[in-house]
């Protein structure tokens, strides 16, 4: 079922423009943007996916992971389908893959009302919109916040960013904390390995909407999978930290954590697992430059 929304500018040539990320998909009538959820129904931008929820649980907060917001709660997590990037070793990218055409997408309808009712009949006091990318569903997501935030819940956003201001600004007012992907420091990945795609632009505003969210006062922690072969050198996870300290530099707001997770072979990335032995060694080094780095996806 067709919804029209929003992020969505004018006819252009090829169709309708989507301006809620830098891909800035002009989509011709009938067809989709890189997301595969945004597409245009005779010229007018639509999400048919609006209310599709493909997971559904309670799960500890330190889950998703937040270590210093309501440590020892639980959470209402809800996953959506697809997401505006690609990475290759994507560890949710059974929901995260872009929808085929024609074919049915696991998971049900929901309404904004449905899962905050869920919450507050279980004596949740918080909704995390994660598993796949929330952010291509700005429509549904801006819904069920504001009644979230009605209702007394915290919303929990966990996302890789990839939203230009407009949406961000909107839905970053609505959020009471983020977990963040920082995927790497570099444009190039970012383009060339993350489906950044050739327009780029990617990378600058994963960094923007962290800014952002910190300009909000949104409890930001940031999360950087360490992937073999990608990221994993010591220049690179320098840089993040260097990033992360400068955010730091703000008194009024607390220190950001920085959740440094394990690599596991998953989708079509099939380098060995990342060494337990040098993320120990990545945090003492981070632990140089920040207050609070924690590991995860190893044992101990």
């Amino acid at each position: 079922m067709d919804r029209e929304g929003r992020f969505f500018v004018g006819k252009t040539e090829a169709g309708v423009r989507c301006v809620l990320c830098p891909h800035c998909c002009e989509i011709p009538d009938g067809g989709f943007g890189v997301c595969g959820v945004r597409g245009n129904r005779n010229g007018k931008g639509v999400v048919p996916f609006y209310g599709h929820v493909t997971a559904f649980a309670v799960d500890p907060i330190e889950k998703k992971p937040l270590f210093h917001f309501r440590p020892g709660t639980e959470i209402l997590s809800v996953g959506f389908v697809a997401c505006n990037l690609s990475c290759p070793f994507c560890q949710n990218w059974r929901i995260s893959r872009r929808p085929s055409a024609g074919a049915s997408v696991p998971g049900k309808r929901m309404t904004p009302a449905d899962i905050v009712s869920t919450a507050l009949d279980r004596g949740i006091r918080a909704i995390a919109y994660t598993y796949s990318e929330p952010l291509i569903h700005p429509e549904f997501l801006l819904d069920c916040m504001s009644l979230a935030r009605e209702r007394g819940l915290a919303n929990v956003l966990v996302t890789g960013g990839c939203a230009c201001t407009g949406a961000a600004g909107e839905i970053l007012s609505l959020t009471d904390a983020a977990n963040i992907d920082l995927k790497c420091f570099s444009r190039e990945t970012y383009t060339q390995i993350l489906g950044g795609g050739s327009t780029g632009g990617i990378f600058e505003t994963v960094l923007a909407f962290i800014r952002l969210a910190r300009a909000k006062k949104v409890h930001v922690e940031i999360t950087t999978l360490v992937v073999p072969g990608m990221n994993d050198s010591d220049k690179e996870l320098d840089a993040c930290a260097d990033f992360i300290a400068s955010l730091n530099a703000d008194a009024e707001m607390p220190d950001i954590p920085w959740h440094l997770s394990a690599y596991h072979p998953a989708h079509l990335w099939k380098a060995p697992p990342t060494d337990p032995a040098f993320l120990l060694r990545a945090r003492e080094r981070a632990g140089k430059k920040l207050r609070f780095v924690y590991l995860g996806n190893i044992s101990g």
